[in-house]
């Protein structure tokens, strides 16, 4: 197979790996009577195993950290409660968002500028995502949309900790097992404050079907297709995320885009189309 065809293909693979990661997650707390930890720890646990698998089979060592696992908890455990209350779409696009300005906030805290063009982008992305959730009849409940932002904020934390590791596939399978022994005691917490009923087999399958394929086996995939992608290629990539979750929940949850969804999903991606893929200027750091 050509190499531009593969690269393509795993590229997109990837992108509805995770599109459906928004899908699945709100087809399993809405659709079946899974609980919103239970959902988060199945989920965990079951990428971890099937990392674990994948790098015996490659005979590799696993990695991770600490700070790996509790980055990886913080997103995964905001995602579930954020999902009993968000749409597929209206969730990917919080969260895609978050992602965004959170490494974008990250570089200019090391001492990353950025351009005019850049500041247009990040403060218009910002400003339309405040749109998006302020309170309306077309807007989330806020704690959901806040809890979205916290997931955003984690997996921005993890890509950011994730950046020139070794191995990417033996980190992730470290990091997966690091928060699902992280999660044990907080859940523990969390189901005797707000108690959970036993998980039913289709919400289970669900929860499996995320963490294995679509978070474990993604992973995977995107890492193979980043070998072979520049910085702004993987950008422009991204973009496709939010879309393809809003489309999987027209088609898998019957879910309604509503004019202002999709003009501030619009103004979200040129925002951060424009901060993350415009070049930028040289960095106070490095002089160069």
């Amino acid at each position: 197979m050509p190499t531009a065809l593969r690269l393509f293909l795993i590229t997109s693979l990837a992108m509805i790996a995770f599109a459906a990661n928004s899908v699945l997650g709100r087809l399993g707390l809405v659709e079946t009577d899974i609980g919103a930890g239970s959902f988060a720890f199945i989920r965990l646990l079951s990428g971890a195993v099937t990392l674990v698998i994948i790098c015996a089979l490659q005979s590799k060592t696993l990695a991770g950290s600490i700070r790996g696992g509790a980055a990886l908890l913080t997103y995964a455990g905001f995602f579930s409660y954020a999902y009993i209350a968000l749409s597929a779409g209206m969730g990917a696009i919080i969260l895609f968002a978050m992602v965004q300005i959170t490494m974008l906030g990250w570089g200019m805290i090391q001492g990353e500028r950025l351009s005019g063009l850049q500041w247009a982008g990040f403060g218009l992305a910002i400003a339309a995502l405040i749109w998006l959730v302020s309170p309306s009849l077309e807007a989330p409940p806020v704690w959901a949309a806040a809890a979205m932002a916290l997931a955003g904020i984690g997996w921005g934390a993890y890509s950011i900790l994730g950046r020139g590791v070794a191995d990417p596939t033996a980190a992730t399978g470290g990091n997966f097992i690091w928060a699902t022994l992280l999660a044990l005691p907080l859940f523990g917490v969390a189901y005797w404050i707000a108690p959970e009923s036993l998980p039913p087999a289709d919400g289970i399958a669900l929860a499996i079907a995320s963490g294995a394929i679509t978070s474990g086996l993604g992973y995977v995939i995107w890492y193979q297709a980043l070998k072979g992608l520049t910085s702004t290629r993987a950008g422009i990539a991204q973009l496709s995320v939010p879309a393809l979750a809003a489309i999987g929940g027209v088609l898998f949850l019957a879910e309604p885009i509503t004019w202002r969804f999709g003009l501030a999903t619009s103004a979200i991606l040129l925002g951060v189309a424009l901060a993350v893929l415009t070049p930028s200027p040289v960095s106070r750091k490095s002089g160069r």
